[in-house]
């Protein structure tokens, strides 16, 4: 059947529309600042089949990563009316243990037509380290692993998921209330889709996905044919593994794309380890990066593109492996080479590195738990400089305000500023990191996850370096370096300082003086 293509558009806006509507619901209705207010989470909708057809602008790395496992997920139920499940595990559709989604079937006159769905980041899933996000070896210290379950099951709630959230998560109250808006969200997703009749649901879906598929192919066929190689390190996992080298070969060839991890470092002890699915959601974020902004956010887009990656590999990693950082680190050096190797192809279109990190923060004890990621530089690009103080890349959240984080937690900010100077020169220059400082008024747990502390992020077309980012303690009258990634005790009076990486800068400093004496 021809579908108009005015109708296809005006049917991707309104279904556009209802996971932002659902991100509202989910943002209203959350209890931590986490989910409420530095808005870490991510809705979707899905057809019947769990092919993703539509999500908002929220987290890249959540994303991405449900719309390459749904169907599998989705494909272990026999689902009915009422029916909501949860899951976490990183490999059977998650990404780290503390991104819970909670997916809920949408049916039209008795029949399944789609799905709703939620992630969110919870400040905590149990596991030996406050936050669950420590330097654990073992996917099973670092929190509560749920396989896909039924949370309602036709509308009756099952007691074994919430019993075991009493029993392993800290702050459990927070968590229970978390959970109920995540399925809210879903709720309001579900009643906006099952407002459409189903035949021409499932009409609008088919062309939707046509159309989808049809520009991922143009984006692709937009890239000279060619193979372009790229690689880059990760500093360390944090249990002294020293760098582990992320590699990749991308074959462009006509309308399809295969990008090739062959030669990356193998899995690791540290929390580095990366699910496939992880991967999978940069590589697609880094191509989505270069379709224009109003093609649909659908699987199909993606269908052009193949991805190989060794089993056991720092990349795609085993069953067990621990995976804490893989989620919020790896996945931003993978984009950093992802680019790296495109930018051969389309110099004008590539930007330099971005800072490279999340530069995840987690104060805790048993009773609360903080969790942060820093914003930093964004790299230069042909058309002008980087943006400064910024969330890059793989995520997409806010920063949690200074009157929320003391109101909240046992802690003082004592700096929050933008880190002058330290994107990379030349024509165009990086955009700066930030420098924020917090003062601890009660003895807590640190753990900190960050990259970029002795590479730095890299410079494109005679661009310079963005400078690295720096952690630093305050404890007993003295400075002191932390390294990238640590945990320890912190006692009272103690002030951490985290400065992020710059941006890489773009082009030649010389060519930048020489348009200015003009």
């Amino acid at each position: 059947m021809n579908t108009d293509v005015v109708a296809v558009s005006l049917f991707t806006h309104r279904l556009a529309a209802i996971c932002e509507e659902m991100g509202a619901v989910l943002r209203h209705s959350a209890v931590s600042p986490n989910i409420r207010d530095r808005e870490d989470y991510s809705c979707a909708l899905f057809d019947r089949s769990g092919a993703l057809v539509s999500q908002a602008a929220h987290i890249p790395v959540h994303l991405g990563s449900m719309a390459f496992a749904m169907r599998e997920v989705t494909g272990r139920f026999h689902w009915q009316e009422g029916d909501v499940v949860v899951f976490n595990d990183p490999r059977l559709g998650g990404t780290h243990l503390p991104d819970i989604t909670v997916v809920m079937p949408v049916f039209i006159q008795g029949e399944l037509a789609g799905f709703s769905a939620a992630r969110a980041h919870h400040a905590d899933i149990g596991g030996r380290s406050p936050g669950s996000m420590g330097l654990e070896t073992r996917l099973e210290d670092e929190g509560l692993v749920i396989a896909p379950c039924y949370w309602f099951k036709a509308g009756q709630e099952q007691g074994a998921l919430m019993d075991a959230f009493r029993q392993r998560v800290r702050s459990v109250d927070e968590r229970l209330a978390d959970l109920a808006a995540q399925r809210a969200a879903c709720a309001i997703g579900a009643r906006r889709l099952a407002g459409f009749a189903p035949q021409w649901l499932a009409t609008m879906f088919h062309a939707l996905m046509q159309v989808s598929s049809r520009y991922g192919q143009q984006c692709i066929a937009a890239i000279p044919d060619g193979i372009y190689r790229f690689e880059d390190v990760l500093e360390d996992d944090g249990c002294g593994s020293g760098t582990l080298v992320i590699r990749v070969c991308v074959t462009i060839d006509g309308e399809r794309a295969h990008v090739d991890f062959t030669g990356s470092a193998a899995q690791t002890a540290g929390p580095v380890n990366c699910p496939l699915a992880v991967t999978a959601a940069s590589v697609f974020y880094v191509f989505r990066c270069l379709m224009p902004a109003h093609v649909p956010q659908t699987a199909a887009i993606f269908e052009p593109i193949t991805l190989t990656a060794v089993a056991g590999s720092l990349v795609n990693a085993g069953e067990g492996a621990a995976v804490a950082a893989g989620n919020v680190e790896t996945s931003q050096r993978i984009v950093d080479v992802m680019l790296g190797a495109l930018a051969q192809a389309l110099p004008e279109r590539i930007p330099a590195a971005a800072q490279g990190t999340m530069n995840n923060v987690i104060f805790g004890s048993a009773e609360w738990v903080y969790y942060e990621t820093l914003a930093g530089g964004m790299g230069a690009h042909a058309a002008g400089a980087g943006v400064s103080a910024v969330q890059c890349h793989m995520t997409n959240t806010k920063n949690s305000s200074v009157e929320v984080l003391e109101m909240h937690y046992p802690l003082r900010v004592r700096t929050y500023g933008v880190r002058r100077g330290s994107g990379g020169e030349g024509m165009y220059r990086g955009g700066d990191g930030l420098v924020r400082e917090w003062e601890v008024l009660q003895e807590c747990h640190l753990s900190l996850l960050s990259e970029r502390r002795q590479t730095a992020p890299f410079g494109l077309a005679g661009g310079e370096d963005g400078s690295s980012g720096r952690n630093m303690l305050y404890h007993h009258g003295a400075w002191r370096s932390l390294p990238a990634k640590c945990t320890q005790t912190l006692v009272s009076g103690d002030v951490l300082r985290v400065e992020t990486p710059g941006g890489g800068g773009y082009g030649s400093r010389l060519k930048n003086r020489q348009q200015k004496d003009i």
